[in-house]
Formats: structure tokens, C-alpha cells, sequence
């Protein structure tokens, strides 16, 4: 895609989000970026983006928790900037507690946030996408879209959602032009997992450094963290030319994790 696109990504005013959107950003692309907060500091992001380079960039405001916003954040950007030509589905949360105790509004909310955001913002780009003659689709899942995990069951039921709408996006769209891939990282060092560390010390009673060691780095053979950065560039790679035949799978990024 050496033409100047216009992408828009979810749940970007930090972690994987903001790291994929500064380098869409550096490849010349403009972007929308979003979260549900519509801060001061979450238009201050958007425009160091448009600073920095050179592109135009937006902050639009949506409740990935609600079908109507999420939609109406693709025709925003869309109204915005002419077109939607990539998208990227990061917007999660996370909730770690046993089954049996999980809360009812904390499975429906990471559902929604996590799974149902997707299929919403992919319906409304696809007749965008179509008109301009073809677009990229990348979901962030996650290992825990392949393998699961205890104490996370809405997150390993969400995650493996969307592995199958990537593939059944991919393969509606495949005469289209419109590629559709998901990203798997493993643990990566974002806002997301730090409040996690929490919670799992409080499950597995155990210290900080016990958890990240034995309980969140114990699956990764390497045993370091995924970077915000070597996502980003997954993600670029998925949106780009090279790409062009790579659809309906994904792109394991998780020091080994799910190779056992």
C-alpha cells in the first residue's frame, strides 16, 4: 500500500494500539485513533501523530461496548478523511478470576469489548473498503486465541471468536481485495498486563516477580516480553503490498509459546 491510506485502530492511546498507529503514521498513512475517555491527552496524541509525521491524524471517541459507536466511529473516520482503507481491531480488556466466580458484567463487557467491537467496525468498513477497491483487516487476538489459559475464560472465549470472524471475514472478502488477518502476540508489557499482575497475585498467591517469572513467562520459551514495537511492525507487514495473498490466518508473535 504505498498510496497514503487512512487506518483506523481501536483502543490506541496506548500500548499495541498507539505503537501501530505511530507506525502506520511513519509509513505516511493518516489515522484515526480512539479510546472511550475523550481527554485532552487523547487529542494531544493525535495531533503529535499529525506532528511528527506529516500525516493527518484524528481522535474519535467510542465505546468499543456499544454496536452504535463502533460503527459510527468507521463513518467518522470515513467523513473524516474520505475513505477507511485499513483497520485494526485492538480495543481489549481483561478480567482474571475462576469460572464459577466470574462476574456476569465483567464477561459481557469483555465480549463485547474484546469480540462483538470487531465484528461491528469490520461490517461497517467492508462496504468502504469495497468501494475503494480493496483494504486490510487485522485483528489483534492474542496465544490465548489458540491456546487457552486458567482463570481468563471470557477472554480465551473472546480471543478465540476472533480467530474464527478473521477467517470467515477472509473468506467473504477474499474476491475483494480485502485481506483479514489476526496478530497472536503472547505477553506483551502494555497497560493491559500490568493490571493484570494484580490480579494473578491475588490468584496464584504469589509476589510480583514470582508471577511475570512462573505464571505469565513461564509458556514463552524466550522468556521475555513481546514488544509494542515488534507488533506494530506485524501489523505494518499485514497492511502492506507483500501481504497481499496472506489471508484468513495469523501471525504468532509469542517467544515460542504455542509452538509446544
Amino acid at each position: 500500500m504505498a498510496t497514503r491510506k487512512t487506518a483506523v485502530i481501536t483502543g490506541s492511546t496506548s500500548g499495541i494500539g498507539l505503537a501501530i498507529a505511530q507506525a502506520l503514521a511513519g509509513e505516511g498513512h493518516n489515522v484515526v485513533v480512539n479510546s472511550f475517555s475523550d481527554t485532552e491527552a487523547d487529542h494531544a496524541i493525535a495531533d503529535a501523530i499529525a506532528k511528527q509525521h506529516g500525516v493527518k491524524s484524528a481522535y474519535v471517541k467510542a465505546d468499543m461496548s456499544k454496536a452504535a459507536e463502533c460503527r459510527a466511529l468507521v463513518a467518522k473516520a470515513a467523513e473524516a478523511f474520505g475513505s477507511v482503507d485499513i483497520l485494526i481491531n485492538n480495543a481489549g480488556i481483561q478480567h482474571v478470576a475462576p469460572v464459577e466466580e466470574f462476574p456476569i458484567e465483567k464477561w459481557d463487557a469483555i465480549i463485547a469489548i474484546n469480540l462483538s467491537s470487531a465484528f461491528h467496525t469490520v461490517a461497517a468498513a467492508i462496504p468502504l473498503m469495497k468501494k475503494a477497491g480493496g483494504g486490510r483487516i487485522v485483528n489483534i487476538a492474542s496465544a490465548h486465541g489458540l491456546v487457552a489459559s486458567p482463570f481468563k475464560s471470557a477472554y480465551v472465549a473472546a480471543k478465540h471468536g476472533i480467530m474464527g470472524l478473521t477467517k470467515t471475514v477472509a473468506l467473504e472478502l477474499a474476491r475483494d481485495k480485502v485481506t483479514c488477518n489476526a496478530i497472536c502476540p503472547g505477553y506483551v508489557l502494555t497497560p493491559l498486563v500490568e493490571a493484570q499482575i494484580p490480579d494473578q497475585m491475588k490468584a496464584h498467591a504469589m509476589d510480583r516477580e514470582t508471577v511475570i517469572r512462573e505464571v505469565m513467562l513461564d509458556k514463552q520459551p524466550t522468556k521475555e516480553f513481546v514488544t509494542v514495537e515488534q507488533i506494530a511492525a506485524a501489523a505494518l507487514f499485514l497492511c502492506s503490498d507483500a501481504a497481499a495473498q496472506v489471508n484468513g490466518t495469523h501471525l504468532s508473535v509469542d517467544g515460542g509459546w504455542t509452538a509446544a
